[in-house]
């Protein structure tokens, strides 16, 4: 499936030390040669390994492809640089194909959400998601960062920051913000510490958000980015890694690919889809989807509860009209169930 028109962003939010940065490096290491830029926001952070950035991992990108936000945090300087920022991107000859925005960890989600409707952008990116990194080890010592005593080192040394959140604020900020919760340094807790931190952060997330425990910040590029790999074990589980350590902080993970008939109503569809991803616990979707009387596609992205649709081009005379759907999530997915939901049934 490849979908046109308008570029994916992922925003990768979480505090200083969650592992943001490590996640960002797997996603280079492993992206299929696909063309991947990045906004970074972060202070003080052990810096991406500079040979691995050159080119992001594919010879067209550029050094123009990796852009640092220093001047401030992101979310107090939407206008003056993240706007700026995203339409020099996007009028690059060559765009990327996806685009991740890394947020310091003082950064407050909502209001970078809420660039991706300006005009000069909604036209031309998805918000894919917004994926936030929790220090596992930390929660369970009670804190919210590994070194407290440094995130607010590094508040002080912002110099555009407009909010005094405290960071339990700024924490409860990115837990109610994110589509996808990773609980990274998963192989430093025990299965009882995963399950009990798991349990709490669901809680507090809206509903849908999954939690994933993570080591490493290793996970599949389909779940963490919505970058589907072109593989015959599409419907298959599969591991998102394999190590030689226990295997209570990983994750197996199902893809299912299903064929519906064109759609009756597209809102009566996202509907249910809504429902099927809380049910579920689907953590992806993708789709091309044909409407009854409807000339165009109707693509569909799902990264948790956060649904988005829009139509990209019309279907050309020499394809058939078929809506395709690819879900992923923990393994043991109840196919027949949800192929029942989609036609209405469940």
């Amino acid at each position: 499936m490849s979908l046109s028109e308008k570029i994916s962003a992922t925003v990768i939010t979480g505090f200083l030390g969650a592992g943001k940065t490590t996640i960002i490096q797997n996603i280079l290491q492993n992206n299929d040669n696909r063309r991947i830029a990045l906004i970074i926001n972060e202070f003080g952070d052990v810096g991406i390994d500079g040979d691995l950035l050159k080119g992001c991992g594919n010879e067209l990108c550029t050094d123009d492809d990796i852009v640092e936000l220093a001047n401030g945090c992101i979310c107090c300087t939407v206008a003056d640089d993240f706007i700026p920022t995203m339409e020099r991107l996007l009028e690059k000859e060559i765009p990327p194909e996806h685009i991740i925005i890394e947020t310091s960890g003082l950064a407050l989600p909502e209001p970078l959400v809420r660039a991706f409707n300006w005009p000069e952008i909604r036209t031309k990116v998805n918000l894919d998601g917004v994926v936030t990194v929790v220090d596992g080890a930390a929660l369970k010592d009670g804190q919210f960062a590994a070194d407290e005593a440094a995130v607010e080192t590094h508040r002080q040394m912002i110099e555009e920051i407009d909010h005094e959140s405290p960071l339990s604020e700024l924490f409860e900020d990115q837990i109610e913000t994110a589509d996808m919760i990773i609980l990274n340094k998963a192989d430093l807790l025990d299965k009882s510490d995963i399950e009990k931190i798991r349990d709490d952060l669901e809680t507090r997330s809206p509903e849908g958000v999954t939690v994933i425990p993570s080591q490493n910040g290793e996970l599949r590029l389909e779940v963490i980015l919505g970058l589907w790999e072109n593989s015959t074990r599409a419907t298959r589980p599969s591991s998102s890694h394999h190590h030689d350590h226990d295997d209570h902080d990983h994750e197996d993970f199902e893809n299912l690919h299903i064929q519906i008939p064109p759609l009756g109503s597209r809102e009566v569809f996202l509907n249910r889809l809504s429902d099927i991803i809380r049910e579920h616990n689907i953590l992806r979707i993708k789709g091309i989807l044909a409407e009854d009387n409807k000339p165009m596609r109707l693509i569909v992205q799902a990264a948790g509860p956060r649904v988005n649709s829009y139509y990209d081009r019309p279907w050309q005379t020499d394809e058939q009209q078929i809506s395709n759907l690819i879900l992923i999530g923990h393994a043991g997915l109840d196919r027949n169930a949800i192929v029942s939901a989609l036609a209405g049934d469940g």
